[in-house]
């Protein structure tokens, strides 16, 4: 075995928690598949000899990496066609990819990660290394360049705001299920007190702006001008397949076997209190998707 091949051995242990890392910090497949690559780059051009913990050599990169994508990502969103939405990984209840399961590990499903968002980089990096990766203090403030007190203070910041919003979904996929089939089956019939009784009163749908309503700067708040949207979208709705997306129910509308658009839910006592939508063809492209049985 070659050096570069034993390096490359030595990378690929390490790959899927990377990306896991990345993808959490990130909110993107895309983009966190670009920070584990960068990361292999500068380990092929260093070499491992000077390395004496690779595993926390490589978290230091794919951070600092993923810190400067955020940073990056904050400056240019000075004229934001919609609010931004991170990848949901979405697979078969049945036989998930292992792949995949990383991704849904923890249950971290795309509310969270909608909430993650919305923190300032630093924030986000120190609450996504501790909390979710259980890395030390003194760790993540060598990543950061900070120290100790001011990470501890990051993550306790962000901390406070994810706690301080609706909580991910929960476990109890049958009965969302139930739910979203229920609102599906509303939309196609065009049965608008049925939509009421599924909605909750003050729902909030989040869209990229390929998902927005012809002329609209955002999707109408509470159940009445949700379900009229709904309405109108009645026909899109037939194409619509339940699928498991962040390990909660969400659908896939594939009119012509070709996705459309991707939906999570948030259900909250038995109704849906919030709904997020990706539709842009090119993010679509870069899914792994797959819908549950009937």
């Amino acid at each position: 075995m070659t050096e570069g091949d034993w390096l490359a051995e030595r990378f690929e242990e390490h790959r899927e928690r990377l990306r896991a890392a990345a993808y959490r910090m990130l909110g993107s497949l895309a983009e966190a598949d670009d920070a584990v690559q960068e990361a292999w780059i500068r380990l092929s051009r260093t070499g491992a000899s000077d390395v004496e913990n690779l595993g926390g050599w490589l978290t230091t990169v794919v951070s600092r990496v993923c810190l400067d994508m955020l940073r990056s990502r904050k400056s240019r969103r000075e004229e934001p066609l919609g609010p931004y939405l991170p990848d949901p990984a979405a697979d078969s209840e049945q036989a998930p990819d292992p792949e995949q399961e990383v991704l849904l590990a923890d249950s971290v499903g795309l509310a969270l990660l909608v909430v993650l968002d919305t923190l300032p980089p630093a924030e986000r990096v120190a609450f996504v290394l501790h909390d979710l990766f259980d890395l030390p203090f003194d760790q993540i403030a060598a990543i950061m360049d900070r120290s100790q007190n001011a990470t501890r203070l990051l993550a306790s910041r962000a901390r406070r705001r994810v706690r301080g919003t609706a909580a991910v979904p929960g476990a109890d996929l049958a009965r969302q299920r139930e739910v979203v089939t229920a609102f599906f089956a509303a939309s196609r019939a065009g049965d608008f007190d049925a939509l009421l009784e599924v909605l909750d009163p003050d729902i909030e749908v989040r869209a990229d702006h390929v998902a927005l309503p012809a002329g609209a700067a955002h999707w109408p708040r509470g159940a009445a001008a949700v379900a009229r949207a709904a309405l109108g979208f009645a026909r899109t709705a037939r194409f619509a397949q339940p699928a498991l997306v962040n390990g909660a129910v969400g659908a896939v509308v594939v009119p012509h076997g070709r996705p459309l658009s991707v939906m999570t839910f948030t259900v909250t006592r038995g109704r849906i209190a919030g709904i997020e939508i990706i539709a842009d063809p090119a993010r679509l492209r870069e899914l792994d998707l797959a819908v549950l049985d009937g």
